[in-house]
């Protein structure tokens, strides 16, 4: 396994990232232990949740992702200083009007949730998991600097910030000597490109922004599962893939990662996962998984030698400009 800095920061990250949003959803708690002691296993030392995980579950309050962890870490699983914790604030965790949202209120309460239910005493990465309208830049980024300074969070970022907001954040550090984004999650992968590399990725190799992206697989549909005249599963999941990614230059990208694949004697995953990790602007992966033998499968994606010719004639099949 590689490790990276994050962004700017002498933080270093595995370059595959487990994502945990599967945790008390579609991976129950043994399968979510077996998940992170594999992971552990092959090296990875940074697990991406977030507070709001998975409260879209019939009678499920949220948080349940962040206390799946929280009991692996107190059963001794691994040493909680070789674990990379970060997690995420900003959506509805209650009912009232205070319960969401990126004012200084919610977010030290969410903090002091998130570290109970995580069982720990600080988290590594605490990330805005989008742009509140309504809660002023400098009173979100005032909270967090006290978070910083209080011991209870490490390194700060943010997740689907257009690039004028990511801006004006970093400016507002910059002048008023507070804690900065070291990081943004962003949508981002071979079939979803422009949006990010538009404005996003000059902006964070300029400033030093590590680079996190999620849905690296564009929800199953850069596994190659999903092929021209095949019927789909009838499921929310298979109409997303279809309504997003199904598409001329989204089938043309999954037969191109199929030959670069068959070069590697690897899988369509894999090539996705390397396409994405030979961006230098890239810090880690986040990839999900349900078994072990999922997460096993994909991680291999870390350790396949991309050329920068493979990765230049993947960039053609789907190039935006």
């Amino acid at each position: 396994m590689e490790y990276r800095r994050l962004g700017r920061t002498g933080l270093k990250v595995s370059t595959i990232c487990l994502g945990t949003m599967q945790f008390g959803w579609t991976a129950d708690k043994d399968a979510s232990f077996a998940v992170m002691d594999t992971a552990v296993a092959l090296g990875c030392n940074f697990f991406d949740t977030a507070d709001v995980y998975s409260r879209w579950v019939e009678g499920n309050p949220g948080g349940v992702s962040e206390q799946i962890i929280g009991e692996w870490l107190a059963q001794g699983h691994v040493r909680r200083d070789q674990i990379i914790i970060a997690t995420k604030a900003r959506g509805p965790m209650g009912d009232g009007p205070n319960d969401q949202g990126l004012s200084r209120h919610h977010l030290i309460n969410a903090v002091e949730a998130s570290l109970r239910r995580l069982q720990t005493d600080v988290i590594d990465l605490y990330q805005m998991h989008s742009f509140d309208e309504e809660a002023p830049l400098d009173e979100t980024l005032r909270a967090l600097d006290d978070l910083v300074r209080a011991g209870k969070v490490r390194y700060v970022g943010c997740s689907n910030y257009p690039a004028w907001l990511l801006t004006k954040a970093l400016w507002i550090s910059d002048v008023q000597r507070l804690v900065r984004f070291d990081s943004l999650q962003p949508h981002y992968n071979l079939v979803h490109r422009a949006e990010f590399e538009r404005e996003l990725l000059p902006l964070c190799l300029d400033q030093g922004v590590g680079v996190i992206p999620y849905s690296p697989l564009a929800g199953g549909f850069l596994t190659g599962k999903y092929r021209r005249d095949t019927p789909l599963p009838d499921s929310a999941r298979a109409s997303g893939v279809r309504s997003r990614y199904m598409h001329k230059q989204g089938f043309a990208a999954v037969d191109a990662l199929e030959t670069a694949a068959q070069a590697h004697e690897a899988t369509i995953a894999q090539v996705a996962i390397a396409w994405l990790l030979a961006n230098p602007a890239v810090s880690s992966a986040i990839i999900g998984a349900n078994t072990v033998a999922q997460l096993t499968e994909t991680m291999k994606g870390a350790d396949v030698p991309l050329t920068a010719a493979e990765k230049t004639q993947l960039d053609a099949v789907t190039e935006w400009k």
